[in-house]
């Protein structure tokens, strides 16, 4: 279990997050590696998993995808292997990640891992997204500076770097150490000997990203009719002449589709669909009865949260009509709802790793709804019993 330290997240959140980055000494102490350089290369070995191994050989930058034949063939003079979602697959790899969840979960996208040789890096670079980059064994110097124009430079087709930056920050990185580096800060990171790296990064959709999934979401559902309507029509000088208040129009009409009950809807589906972590949980999914399940609790057994799971639930507004009558929760872009009464429960169970008959006791007792959600939840493979 890890338990993050040496910093203040209010303070963090108020100075610090997506404004200026941040040096955070032993944010973990006597930190142990979730995940070693041989389990993080098997990984690779699969189809659903994203990796890449970027290397410098002779001056040369070179970017291998996988899965590999024979990884051994890419990792040539300095090199990374980086391997995506590595949360969805190792379950102390989704418990280091979940310590960050005083951001909330709905921005938090996956753990990505990496294992560098001595001198290897992937160039000075910029992101799109926010990180905290966590150093496992070995050691790694970062150097962070601040937004600018810099020039972009292509070593590679699949590889992005920018030109020289002056750091605000240049430090070594020791097993424990914790950088934040945001959104648009350029940095480089090169390894002083061979080393792992934990990369805790969030998602920041963008306007197309946005646009076009509620649009996908609107033709799928067949909502969003209504039709442009200029009932002040008036002659004017020039027929093709588009008028400032017809822009005005389409304008409103627009903002009315974004300010209806069609994008509430969406919402929470659009941010909960992260498909990849449903495939990939490696959990046997059995069928479970309810009484099973009550007697199992009863019994001792833990149930914990499948790794990449993150439920999602929306606060409730002045105007939902659903509100007064149940709770609704997102998993994967699929809603499920349940009594009103037991959401306070619901709301604590999605937000613990693991619950056991002593939660239901400390959250007032066996709710008889509760029974049905917790054998679909499991029976589906999003939480599953412990040994």
């Amino acid at each position: 279990m890890y338990r993050l330290q040496n910093i203040n997240t209010d303070v963090f959140l108020k100075e610090y997050w997506q404004k200026k980055p941040l040096l955070i000494r032993q944010g973990f102490t006597d930190f142990e590696d979730p995940i070693d350089e041989h389990e993080l290369a098997g990984l690779t070995e699969e189809d659903s998993v994203d990796s890449r191994i970027v290397s410098n050989h002779n001056g040369k930058w070179t970017v291998a995808h996988g899965p590999y034949d024979d990884i051994n063939s890419h990792c040539l003079g300095q090199w990374s292997l980086l391997v995506q979602s590595v949360d969805h697959y190792v379950p102390a790899a989704d418990s280091l990640m979940n310590t960050f969840d005083f951001i909330p979960v709905w921005r938090m996208d996956d753990l990505m891992v990496s294992y560098s040789n001595a001198g290897a890096g992937v160039g000075p670079h910029l992101d799109q997204y926010d990180v905290f980059i966590i150093q496992g064994k070995g050691s790694r110097r970062w150097q962070v500076g601040l937004p600018d124009q810099y020039e972009a430079v292509r070593p590679h087709c699949d590889l992005s770097q920018i030109t020289g930056f002056t750091p605000v920050i240049d430090e070594v990185l020791n097993p424990g150490d914790i950088i934040y580096i945001p959104a648009n800060h350029p940095h480089n990171g090169a390894a002083l000997e061979p080393c792992m790296n934990y990369s805790v990064g969030f998602r920041a959709p963008s306007q197309q990203e946005i646009l076009s999934s509620f649009a996908d979401y609107a033709i799928d559902n067949n909502l969003l009719s209504k039709r442009f309507k200029d009932r002040a029509l008036s002659p004017r000088k020039f027929s093709g002449e588009i008028k400032q208040q017809e822009v005005a129009q389409f304008k409103a009409l627009l903002a009315e589709t974004l300010q209806g009950e069609a994008f509430e809807k969406w919402l929470p589906i659009f941010l909960s669909d992260n498909k990849k972590a449903g495939d990939e949980s490696n959990q046997q999914i059995e069928e479970f009865s309810e009484q099973a399940m009550m007697e199992m609790l009863q019994n001792g057994e833990y149930f914990y949260r499948a790794p990449g799971i993150k439920p999602l639930f929306v606060e409730p507004g002045n105007s939902d009509k659903h509100g007064e009558d149940n709770f609704t929760f997102y998993i994967l872009g699929e809603a499920y709802s349940g009594p009103i009464e037991s959401a306070e429960l619901v709301k604590n169970f999605l937000s613990e790793p693991f619950i056991t008959e002593e939660f239901l006791a400390d959250n007032g007792g066996q709710h008889p709804e509760f029974a049905p959600l917790l054998t679909l939840l499991v029976n589906k493979g999003y939480w599953y019993i412990g040994e």
